[in-house]
């Protein structure tokens, strides 16, 4: 097989199972008890409006119909209106999503370096005082609520010493003198962001540190390791092959942990007043918004179908044990 053909294979894959999603979510939602036109506007909407609406989304027709309709609208870009806000979804969303990944990505990637590399260490050093009482802390930590770490950095970095603010994306200034893309630009914004950041480093490092250490014990006896000890490279370098062959079930739980760590993301957002979609997510819930909902399942299950996409596609360059034909 191809190298073309597998990556042209997985592409197609991934459309059809991102298009089984969006049906699924289609169907789930139209099938909810109530009139789903009524789901679409607020309380109290005029008669004029929900019949604007049975029009725009085709819900006086065929299920089939309104099918189509549905994705061809989304295809467009038009997920409806938010019942809470009365804006369009993607107004809503697309800036708590910006906010909300601002946080997540880069936490979650400097998480998995840093737990990488610890749980490499600790695994690459058997019977030593490492491997039997480092995975002491990232088992504390992984077990502890993410919300209360967050509400320990708080106490300590905000309240006992004043180093940094007690949340928000920035001072009512910033926000009221910037706006977009520029607030990400301050040195406020940095300042406020510290602290959420920090709080998804210390948490999601719990993942790949465990994952890191189990693969290197299995990796570390494996006959490339011993050829290659018996060859005489030196330390790191040894180190750095260990590393990149017991790599792969790290990156397996990557796009996963990722799409845990937008989605879980609600208590975090609370602690610290942060305006991304897991607190977004959570007003909607309460507000019964269901545009907002349906349309931030989709973008979540999407993300998760496009990082298992990239994981698989990096199989092939991490590892050189891994063929396209063995696929």
């Amino acid at each position: 097989m191809s190298q073309l053909y597998y990556y042209a294979r997985r592409t197609v894959v991934s459309i059809l199972l991102i298009f089984a999603i969006a049906t699924f979510l289609f169907f789930a939602f139209r099938f909810m008890p109530g009139d789903y036109a009524t789901l679409l506007l607020q309380q109290g909407a005029s008669p004029e409006q929900v019949a604007k609406v049975r029009q725009m989304w085709g819900l006086d027709q065929p299920l089939y119909v309104q099918y189509f309709k549905w994705l061809g609208n989304m295809a467009q870009g038009n997920a409806g209106m938010s019942r809470q806000f009365n804006e369009p979804v993607l107004e809503v969303v697309l800036p708590a999503l910006r906010n909300s990944l601002i946080v997540a990505l880069p936490g979650v990637l400097v998480a998995f370096v840093l737990g990488s590399l610890y749980g490499a260490l600790m695994g690459s050093r058997p019977n030593s005082l490492l491997e039997k009482y480092g995975i002491i802390p990232p088992n504390v930590v992984g077990t502890t609520p993410d919300f209360f770490i967050g509400i320990l950095l708080l106490t300590v970095f905000s309240a006992w010493l004043g180093w940094f603010p007690s949340g928000s994306i920035a001072s009512v200034d910033t926000l009221t003198s910037t706006s977009g893309w520029g607030i990400y630009l301050t040195s406020d914004f940095w300042y406020h962001y510290t602290l959420p950041f920090l709080t998804v480093v210390i948490k999601y490092m719990y993942y790949p540190t465990l994952v890191m250490r189990g693969s290197v014990v299995e990796v570390r006896n494996q006959e490339f390791a011993t050829y290659q000890r018996l060859l005489g490279l030196g330390k790191w370098r040894r180190f750095r092959h260990i590393m990149k062959h017991a790599s792969l079930p790290v990156v397996t739980v990557l796009p996963a942990v990722t799409a845990t760590s937008i989605s879980g993301l609600v208590l975090i957002e609370i602690v610290f007043n942060w305006p991304g979609i897991g607190q977004l997510l959570l007003t909607s819930v309460f507000a019964r918004d269901t545009p907002v909902i349906q349309f931030m399942f989709l973008l979540i299950a999407a993300w998760i179908v496009i990082g298992n996409f990239i994981v698989d596609i990096a199989y092939t360059i991490i590892d050189p044990r891994i063929t396209i034909e063995g696929e």
